[in-house]
């Protein structure tokens, strides 16, 4: 298939399969209250309706969903392990603050789990695989170019790297990545604001899908770890220009 033939809404019936949430492979009835409830706020972090640092009230929250403040706290620790919320002794839950050492490490894991996924489809190659990373690039150009577009931009990428492991046929790798998008991604909209990086990273991801198209599973490798890099060293530029927290403005 070249990239002229894929329908202009190919890509919309893959990502409609990959939701940014905790629990997105299972439905709600099979969640206890407190992972619902763990899924519900993790919502909000993701979505920027609360900030890094905000302070997370148990009372406020048991209020909201009518429930005891046992499940708000289990559902805290939830969040805790996800690394989306920080306990503090003495002073409660807050938002993750975002941490340059943080993305790193995240970044580096993320890298090379993604090139143990590349690795996998090449040894067994999927013939959904290049029709998905075409449609997927086609959507990432599109969304380079629109100035306000730069969460949108990042689930995409997320969800084509969730979407290349399930055609691996790992499932563990594939919660594992999961799991760390859900950690990476606040860092992700921070490193693809701008459309120039953007437009950069849309580049790359096309010309690591012309590799893999040619055979050339290494340059591929090399090309997705330089795209990563980049994009990571630019949200560490964004986190270190803020102003540290408490400080006068």
């Amino acid at each position: 298939m070249k990239p002229n033939d894929i329908p202009a809404d190919q890509f919309t019936a893959w990502e409609g399969a990959v939701a940014f949430r905790l629990f997105a492979d299972q439905t709600d009835p099979t969640l206890t209250v407190p992972e619902q409830i763990a899924g519900r706020i993790g919502d909000r972090i993701l979505g920027g309706q609360m900030a890094p640092g905000e302070r997370i009230g148990e009372q406020e929250l048991a209020d909201e969903f009518a429930v005891s403040r046992g499940p708000i706290r289990e559902a805290l620790r939830i969040l805790e392990r996800e690394g989306l919320v920080t306990i503090l002794a003495r002073r409660g839950a807050v938002v993750t603050e975002l941490s340059t050492t943080e993305l790193r490490e995240l970044m580096e894991i993320r890298g090379g789990l993604f090139e143990l996924v590349v690795r996998k489809l090449a040894d067994q190659p999927h013939p959904e695989l290049l029709p998905l990373l075409r449609a997927g690039t086609e959507r990432l150009q599109a969304l380079a170019t629109e100035t306000d577009a730069g969460g949108e931009y990042a689930e995409t990428t997320y969800r084509l790297l969730i979407l290349c492991a399930r055609l691996a046929g790992n499932q563990r790798l594939q919660r594992m990545l999961t799991g760390l998008s859900l950690q990476t991604l606040r860092y992700s909209k921070l490193g693809l604001a701008s459309v120039a990086r953007r437009e950069r990273s849309a580049r790359l991801w096309q010309e690591a899908t012309d590799a893999l198209a040619a055979g050339d599973v290494d340059r591929m490798v090399r090309l997705t770890r330089q795209r990563i890099e980049e994009s990571g060293d630019e949200a560490v530029r964004q986190l270190q220009s803020r102003p540290a927290p408490g400080s006068a403005p």
